[in-house]
């Protein structure tokens, strides 16, 4: 019984620990990826392209404020934002702020669930699937925030609302051609609306979502997008170390709950991977629901990705 209450303690203590280290530690832990990826035409210029996603923001989160404002030290060629820019009802002048040093770059971004709808209090097994199913669309059960404030905010500064839109751009020199779409999460993408093959005269086709679900990767991997930017996942948030997510809070498959990886049609079936398959890069994000407000064996970040011609 001796040995038994040790090993009680042992267990209590190493958890207590962890909770510790998650919470209070590890969320703060700010790093920013990068990645070269060879998505580019031949001849074209190298871009640089930096990725936010899941900022989360609270207006009292200073940390974080200062952070993304300065990650305009990079100077990148062009900025994507994947959306859940908020976890407070008032947190849209605090976002603004965050990001206007990045406003004086070229960038586009798409809206997620959480520039809706403020967060709320929820179990987390339930994204494990332990409990009640996650609720999403029409069913959510919370405050609407002010999404008008932010759409208006990133579109005065000069970023492109591509939430159901096709458009290129000119990056550097470079035509680049996105195709965005609205949170499939909250089932508001329409894919329909701007579907269609891949430019032939553009650098680089790049699809751009929020919650990156295989109904949506699959299409835009078939109109031929070279490269596809999603966020959503946290990287699991909470990852058993040397192991990795165990959810992605959609229907993408756990190992791909961060970085970079390949996809194509069927990709999710087996289907065996084509050569040209699309590259995918999914943000583990920045910040987190402020009712669970942990992050174990996954860091808060940014990407910045450097693209290069391909073979």
């Amino acid at each position: 019984m001796h040995a038994l209450a040790k090993a009680t303690t042992a267990v209590a203590a190493a958890g207590a620990g962890t909770l510790a280290w998650s919470s209070l530690v590890e969320r703060h832990l700010y790093t920013l990826r990068r990645f070269r990826l060879p998505v580019l035409a031949p001849g074209s210029r190298p871009l640089r392209v930096l990725h936010l996603s899941d900022l989360h923001l609270v207006p009292r989160q200073q940390r974080r404020i200062d952070w993304v404002r300065g990650l305009a030290a990079l100077e990148p060629d062009f900025v994507i934002n994947t959306g859940d820019n908020c976890s407070d009802l008032d947190a849209v002048p605090a976002v603004l702020h965050a990001m206007e040093p990045l406003l004086d770059f070229p960038g586009a971004f798409v809206l997620g669930s959480n520039d809706y709808y403020a967060p709320a209090p929820k179990n987390p097994l339930k994204y494990v699937g332990i409990g009640a199913p996650h609720k999403k669309g029409a069913d959510l059960e919370v405050a609407s925030l002010p999404v008008e404030e932010l759409v208006e905010g990133f579109t005065a500064g000069g970023w492109i609302d591509l939430d159901n839109v096709r458009r290129t751009v000119d990056i550097n020199g470079e035509p680049v051609e996105f195709v965005g779409v609205n949170d499939p999460h909250i089932e508001l993408d329409d894919y329909a609306a701007v579907a269609g093959p891949a430019a032939s005269d553009v650098a680089l086709t790049m699809g751009v979502l929020h919650a990156p679900y295989v109904r949506v990767l699959d299409a835009m991997s078939a109109d031929a997008a070279r490269l596809m930017l999603a966020g959503h996942t946290h990287g699991g948030q909470v990852c058993v170390p040397y192991y990795g997510a165990l959810t992605t809070n959609c229907d993408l498959d756990n190992a791909r709950a961060k970085g970079v990886s390949r996809w194509w049609p069927g990709a999710a079936t087996g289907v065996a991977a084509p050569p040209d398959a699309a590259w995918l890069e999914v943000s583990a994000g920045i910040g987190h629901n402020k009712y669970n407000p942990v992050r174990l064996a996954c860091r808060p970040e940014a990407t910045l990705l450097t693209l290069v011609p391909g073979a």
